[in-house]
Parts: C-alpha cells; sequence; structure tokens
C-alpha cells in the first residue's frame, strides 16, 4: 500500500514550491476557502498530497479555463454535494467524456444513411 495522501507533511514553502506557486497564493486560497491544510501545534501549515492535487486543479482551472475564485470554489461545493469527481471527468484526456464525444462522433455517421433514404 502506498502512502497516505492525506497525511500532511509539506511546509508552505515547499508545497508552493512543489506546485510552482508563491507561498502567498497558498495562503489566499487557503482565505478562500478552497484548501484547508492541517496545522502543527506551533500553527505551522502542512500541507498533503491531496492538498497539492486540489491547488493544482485550482491553478488549472483559473489560468487555464478562466474561472475565477469564487467559480472554483462553486465548483468545489457541487463535487462535494454530488459525491462525484466531475472536475476529473471535465478535464481528463481518458475517460467517459472522451467515451461519450466518440459516441457522439459516431452518431452523424449512422444518420447519413437514413438521410440519404429522403433525399
Amino acid at each position: 500500500m502506498g502512502p497516505d495522501a492525506s497525511r500532511p507533511v509539506y511546509i508552505i514553502s515547499v508545497a508552493a514550491e512543489l506546485v510552482s506557486v508563491h507561498p502567498r497564493t497558498l495562503r489566499i486560497y487557503e482565505g478562500e476557502g478552497l484548501v484547508c491544510p492541517a496545522r502543527t501545534p506551533t500553527n505551522i501549515r502542512l500541507y498533503s498530497e491531496k492538498d497539492l492535487r486540489r491547488v493544482l486543479w485550482i491553478r488549472h482551472l483559473t489560468q487555464n479555463l478562466g474561472v475565477n475564485l469564487a467559480g472554483v470554489r462553486v465548483l468545489f461545493e457541487l463535487e462535494e454535494r454530488l459525491g462525484t469527481r466531475i472536475l476529473e471527468l471535465l478535464y481528463s484526456d481518458a475517460g467517459p467524456v472522451e467515451d461519450d464525444e466518440d459516441e457522439a462522433a459516431e452518431e452523424p455517421a449512422g444518420e447519413e444513411p437514413v438521410g440519404d433514404r429522403h433525399a
């Protein structure tokens, strides 16, 4: 069994370096309620692998898709309510979303002969 992805292990400077953001960005995300790192008894933030993955999602949504932080919060809340990883499905290069697109691409090919019969 691999390491526990929810175990908090990285201090803010290391976490920021791992995900290529400024430590202030991590503090902003925390202030917006988008990430919630664990705290040591001396109040030092500790980030887990799950926290880092979440930061990468936030960066992707904001930088690549133009979603603001309020929108990111709504998307995360929606995922939580539905109990589904909808963002992964939308972003994934492989998986159900791509399969649906393949099926949609095949449908017009199946419809063409029907159109030819009516012509």
